[in-house]
């Protein structure tokens, strides 16, 4: 799985680019049909105490993934990015596998 990150208006460090490869082998070991992952982070308005937003789009064969998280920091919301993608991927998995026992 090739994983691409960009960070807008800064530089990533290389801790969170460590942390993002970290958290997205735990997708990778869900499923090895992932082709992409494409991580952006980037800042929101200032009015909003939680603005530091992360999006994660899964290029997989048929329909990709996409969540958008936004927390006080990039590290929380990727972890939480990552939750809801491992869910909508078990969610897509258990569909597969009930349309085979339906069969």
């Amino acid at each position: 799985m090739d994983i691409i990150i960009q960070s807008v208006g800064f530089k990533a460090s290389n801790n969170l680019e460590s942390f993002v490869h970290e958290r997205l082998a735990k997708l990778a070991n869900m499923s090895d049909r992932i082709i992409r992952a494409n991580v952006t982070f980037y800042e929101g308005s200032t009015s909003n105490p939680d603005n530091n937003y992360c999006e994660i789009r899964l290029e997989v064969p048929g329909n990709d993934h996409f969540v958008k998280k936004n927390s006080d920091l990039y590290e929380k919301a990727l972890v939480d990015a990552v939750e809801a993608l491992q869910k909508m991927m078990q969610k897509n998995k258990d569909k597969s596998i009930s349309k085979r026992h339906a069969d």
